[in-house]
């Protein structure tokens, strides 16, 4: 089954838009508030459906609802293909929430059933972790394919044609999966039923004070993080723009050479470091010192871009990027395997669903505020603006070392 899951993971991986998301919104004539408010919509979308498609995966199945997952992204992928307006990206960013919340804490209580079943609970960082970097080898497999196409088609639309491909497949994968990790609900998803399970849910998930801290947590990490990692794409496009030996191309194809090279090497690193998450726990002595110490990287790295950004210096920036997202790779196998341990078997995937509804919630707070941020600079020449994105996840990281350090003297 790891060959499957891992399968999975490289598959679902193959998001050859990803890596120009942002440059391919900017090209149809978004500003940066437009996307903040949609990257919002985005995140509204997976908060308001992410805890119930949690519990309908705990109760009826959780291969099920990875399927219906991944129909959702294949219709969401053909809107963003023909969609030409901004009102038309709406339905599209609607359907792609669908397949986010369906996916996101559902595929990860499967793997911790099979763990379970196999008297390998114990293995739960390493074995997730190990999973989780052939997502990052697959991101990196991706990258080069997008940016062949976007150099061969001069344009960003058709990247969500070809991300059809790896996508009917992963679901074909789907149908191999072993029943039993449908989980152990009822099979029944009645409304009754699925609204008693979700409150109980989030009512012991707020309760338990273990639970609450590490719910906050991944809100302050993960939900800024994602909000902050879309700002690298811009920083990549002037780049672009200043590399002189580039300049005889085309302004796509320009892109395409530097977001290729930069975010092979951004999810080479980010598979290792995943792959390496449990010996980083080894190595700090438990799961909340290695917390602590994720935090206080987190902040250096955004307090150090602070300056990079406001002054342009964006080849130091990128690395400074990359150096954020390697701590994303160690920090997330660790939260997760947090998660589960605090967790039954019959609450796995509704409570990574909360999980993940928090860091969208994050998100949907913060994607917007930095998007008017950076807007509001844009006319100011002298200084870079992109320099408040860091500002807002050096303020939240520091709050956050802050907090821990009071728990820890409490």
């Amino acid at each position: 089954m790891i060959f499957q899951f891992s399968l999975y993971g490289f598959l679902k991986n193959q998001r050859y838009f990803e890596p120009f998301f942002i440059l391919f919104l900017l090209e149809k004539g978004l500003s940066f508030t437009q996307i903040g408010f949609l990257v919002g919509f985005r995140e509204i979308s997976v908060g308001i459906l992410e805890i119930p498609t949690g519990a309908v995966a705990d109760l009826s199945g959780r291969r099920r609802s990875m399927v219906f997952s991944f129909l959702a992204y294949i219709l969401s992928f053909l809107l963003f293909t023909f969609s030409s307006s901004y009102a038309g990206f709406f339905p599209a960013m609607a359907l792609f929430a669908t397949g986010e919340s369906f996916r996101t804490g559902t595929h990860k209580a499967m793997i911790f059933t099979w763990l379970r079943r196999n008297n390998r609970i114990s293995e739960r960082s390493r074995v997730y972790g190990y999973t989780r970097s052939w997502s990052k080898i697959g991101s990196a497999v991706s990258i080069p394919i997008s940016a062949l196409l976007v150099m061969f088609f001069n344009g960003y639309a058709v990247l969500f044609l070809f991300t059809l491909i790896p996508y009917t497949a992963a679901l074909i994968n789907f149908l191999f999966y072993p029943r039993e990790l449908e989980g152990e609900g009822s099979g029944r998803s009645m409304p009754g039923l699925l609204i008693r399970h979700l409150a109980a849910v989030l009512k012991k998930s707020l309760q338990r004070p273990r639970l609450r801290r590490l719910l906050i947590e991944s809100m302050g990490f993960e939900g800024v993080f994602k909000a902050a990692l879309d700002y690298l794409q811009p920083v990549l496009q002037q780049l672009a723009l200043a590399l002189p030996f580039l300049i005889c191309m085309e302004a796509s194809r320009r892109n395409a050479v530097v977001v290729g090279i930069v975010y092979v090497l951004l999810y080479l690193g980010a598979a290792a470091a995943s792959r390496n998450a449990y010996r980083f726990n080894r190595w700090s002595g438990g799961e909340e010192n290695a917390a602590r110490s994720l935090w206080r990287l987190a902040a250096f790295f955004y307090v150090a871009l602070i300056p990079l950004l406001l002054f342009k210096w964006y080849p130091v920036s990128v690395v400074f990027f990359m150096g954020l997202f390697l701590v994303q790779n160690i920090w997330r196998p660790l939260l997760i395997s947090r998660f589960d341990a605090y967790a039954s078997e019959t609450e796995g995937a509704t409570v990574l669903s909360i999980e993940s509804q928090g860091k969208s919630l994050a998100t949907m707070l913060t994607a917007p505020l930095m998007g008017i941020a950076v807007d509001g600079l844009k006319g100011v020449r002298s200084i870079g603006p992109f320099w408040p994105v860091a500002l807002i996840g050096a303020l939240v990281s520091l709050t956050m070392l802050y907090g821990l350090k009071e728990r820890m003297q409490a």
